[in-house]
């Protein structure tokens, strides 16, 4: 139990996976006394975010102005919409806080954000990483080394309990006022403002799981697969937790069923069969990886949204291969380094080698490049977007029959070198979740829970039915930014008495 002195500070509270949104708490408290209690259940901070490959939106950035990139916040939210999202007031302040989350990080945290590539569904080129590591692991390192800074010397403005289980939300008189928690065996509780950054239910596969619930309800591009059945490349830890307390006490979700799919889940070799698969970056075809199959024919639109993708290969044969040129390789060289260390990605000194691997003649795979080729020659001499036979995504014609519109790192050809991986559809990301305002509020049937905010997967609404690659790390920083200046906007009115404690 927390002293009585504690609860009348009214620290603000975080249930986390994420670290996305402490430093920004912390910043905004307005008096010395406040504190932010951290509480993760895992041994260790970082969650899914310290596995994001592929890195993080932003529009009108520094970056993209110096690469020359004409990108807005109303080009990035046509996009958005187009992609799936169907509130506009959630996606609009995902969009609009795109752009300063990325300078924020640059400034206060020295992060290189100087790459930027462009992923499916998208129009430019805005998805931004750094020239190292992967961005889920540059951008949460960086933080989670802040937060413990300052829990070690900001004289107890911020504190962590790791292994630390969450159990139950304390609501009394119809508000939010801290959370139970197990940690060693004992029973706690602390006081105060609570945001919930819990993460989804990807990993929830027990018969009476939030997944069990919706399987046979999720389409993925017109079908319905088993969810149960499909590996994650998702953590244990991601089992609803933060969904279900939430729902304990009245709180609405909403889109539970509109769960991505995402196509390039890496198989290892030696584990086919592995529940946790491990993800190809979408990065890598933002390069200009392709996709084959069994017969070493292209079946979709590369850069087309994840669930479609997904569902193209479900229409199709496999073993499906996601195959790199020697170019798009050089291009993100420090992905391909960690793949291959991983044993899930494998280099072939030619064409000739691959095809033999996959039993087929080199001829096969030659005929797919020169089509290939012959296309995307075609798109860039082009002189209007509106020249070609076939629509293209995102607006305008195409020379490809598949709707593909941007082509990068070509020509592909057999004499060339490759790194190849054999991928999968598996389960990825919960656009479903707790009902939210777009001021980070939880809400239920009356509307906004007092002292109850939610940031990142475990937000409902925001992207609709699919998930555009590259917003997932900007869900985090995006409404983790907004969670904190909303909570601390709640306290500084309690401590005020503009607000009722």
């Amino acid at each position: 139990m927390v002293s009585a002195s504690r609860s009348r500070h009214l620290p603000t509270i975080c249930y986390v996976q994420l670290v996305h949104l402490f430093i920004h708490i912390i910043n905004n408290i307005f008096e010395p006394n406040r504190r932010v209690f951290v509480i993760d259940k895992s041994a260790f901070f970082g969650g899914n975010s310290t596995k994001a490959t592929s890195g993080m939106n932003g529009s009108g950035t520094r970056t993209q102005r110096a690469k020359g990139i004409n990108d807005s916040p109303e080009i990035f939210m046509a996009d958005t919409v187009r992609g799936g999202a169907t509130n506009e007031k959630l996606a609009h302040t995902l969009v609009y806080e795109s752009g300063p989350g990325i300078e924020w990080l640059i400034d206060s945290f020295g992060l290189d954000l100087s790459l930027v590539s462009r992923l499916g569904g998208h129009s430019q080129e805005r998805t931004h990483r750094g020239k190292e590591k992967f961005p889920g692991m540059t951008i949460t390192y960086a933080l989670m080394e802040k937060l413990e800074k300052i829990a070690d010397e900001k004289d107890g403005r911020a504190e962590i309990a790791l292994k630390a289980r969450v159990t139950k939300l304390l609501y009394e008189g119809g508000k939010v006022c801290g959370v139970e928690y197990e940690q060693g065996g004992a029973t706690k509780q602390v006081k105060g403002v609570v945001i919930l950054a819990t993460g989804g239910y990807g990993a929830d596969f027990g018969s009476d799981s939030i997944l069990a619930k919706v399987n046979g309800k999720v389409s993925v591009d017109g079908q319905f697969p088993d969810m149960l059945k499909l590996s994650t490349t998702n953590g244990d830890h991601c089992t609803g937790d933060g969904i279900k307390m939430a729902e304990a006490i009245g709180a609405e979700c909403v889109d539970l069923n509109w769960v991505q799919v995402h196509p390039t889940g890496l198989v290892h070799p030696d584990e086919p069969d592995a529940k946790v698969k491990f993800l190809a970056a979408e990065a890598l075809r933002g390069c200009g990886a392709i996709i084959l199959d069994k017969h070493g024919k292209r079946i979709s639109n590369e850069l087309g949204r994840r669930d479609y993708v997904s569902g193209r290969m479900w229409k199709n044969e496999g073993p499906f291969r996601l195959v790199l040129n020697s170019k798009a390789s050089n291009e993100i060289a420090w992905h391909v380094k960690h793949y291959k260390g991983r044993r899930v990605m494998k280099q072939f000194k030619t064409g000739a080698d691959m095809a033999k691997e996959m039993g087929l003649s080199p001829e096969v795979l030659e005929k797919t490049f020169a089509e290939y080729n012959e296309i995307a020659a075609k798109m860039e001499k082009r002189k209007d977007e509106n020249e070609g036979p076939y629509k293209a995504y995102g607006g305008g014609m195409t020379y490809d029959p598949w709707g593909k519109k941007y082509f990068h790192n070509y020509p592909i050809e057999v004499a060339d070198t490759f790194h190849v991986a054999i991928i999968e559809p598996c389960i990825h990301y919960c656009m479903g979740g707790l009902k939210v305002n777009e001021m980070a509020e939880v809400l239920n049937k009356d509307g906004p829970i007092p002292g109850l905010f939610g940031a990142g997967e475990v937000n409902g609404g925001i992207h609709g039915q699919n998930r555009l690659g590259g917003s997932s790390l900007l869900d985090c920083v995006a409404y983790g930014r907004v969670a904190g200046r909303s909570a601390s906007k709640l306290m500084f009115s309690r401590a005020c008495g503009v607000a009722k404690l």
